[in-house]
């Protein structure tokens, strides 16, 4: 567990500084951009810096996931240098996903279903349902994270070629994602009682009207700096989301 605990995050933090030196090399990150302050963008680490930190993150998964390899199959090497290599294509090399348009898809495939499957099978060996479930819902929850970022950027975005799907089809798109990503998320629940879940599984429903409230307050931020906003919020419902999800699972065995 602490192993897959480990990996986990150390690439979480190793897409991120690869994210911030990708943003700052593509002129991304320019003053005219909101949102929190980015490290190499600010002046207050250096790219050379920072691309010393990218490779010390690639190397302490590396080393953090290992033990995987040897307690629980060996192909899993694979698995991570894969999500490694995922994570610096993401804004950095030939084709950066988050400039193709792929950035959404990236997410729920790597944040979503990747994430939770394999830290499934690592712990049970197998890749049961609820994981499927979990890692579609934690994906697109994810995914909302990237949307609120993307909406908040689109104008200087455009500007810098980054063809988000934002940039490519506007905020009214970015809303409605928003909002059916929510949907869905709780929808995919509904599922676990079928898998063989007890009720209790469905614990994640009660936040509906948090999501609803939610996605109506994404929905009528208009501007740049009001869809900002709203980012806070995105990451504690996707937080609330996961917590409720292991706890509903808990009580399914038991209700």
């Amino acid at each position: 567990m602490l192993s897959t605990l480990g990996f986990a995050l150390c690439v979480q933090v190793t897409c991120n500084f690869a994210n911030d030196l990708g943003d700052f090399v593509r002129g991304a990150d320019t003053p005219a951009r909101l949102g929190p302050v980015r490290a190499v963008a600010s002046g207050k680490v250096s790219a050379r810096a920072m691309r010393f930190a990218v490779g010390a993150g690639v190397a302490l998964a590396f080393f953090a996931g290992l033990p995987l390899v040897f307690w629980v199959a060996w192909w899993l090497v694979a698995v991570g240098v894969l999500c490694l290599l995922a994570c610096l294509a993401y804004t950095a090399g030939p084709f950066p996903l988050a400039y193709r348009g792929w950035g959404d898809v990236f997410v729920v495939v790597f944040f979503g279903f990747v994430a939770v499957l394999f830290s499934a099978y690592v712990q049970c060996g197998s890749f049961p349902a609820a994981a499927w479930v979990g890692g579609l819902g934690c994906g697109l929850l994810a995914t909302n994270i990237l949307i609120v970022n993307n909406a908040r950027d689109m104008e200087t975005d455009a500007l810098a070629g980054k063809r988000t799907t934002v940039v490519r089809f506007g905020r009214g798109f970015a809303r409605r994602v928003y909002a059916g990503n929510l949907a869905l998320a709780l929808l995919a629940v509904g599922l676990l009682p079928v898998f063989g879940m007890g009720r209790g599984s469905l614990l994640p429903l009660l936040l509906g009207p948090l999501a609803l409230r939610l996605g109506a307050g994404f929905w009528n931020a208009r501007e740049a700096r009001a869809c900002g906003s709203w980012l806070g919020r995105t990451a504690a419902f996707l937080l609330a989301y996961g917590a409720t999800f292991v706890l509903g699972l808990w009580l399914g065995q038991r209700l």
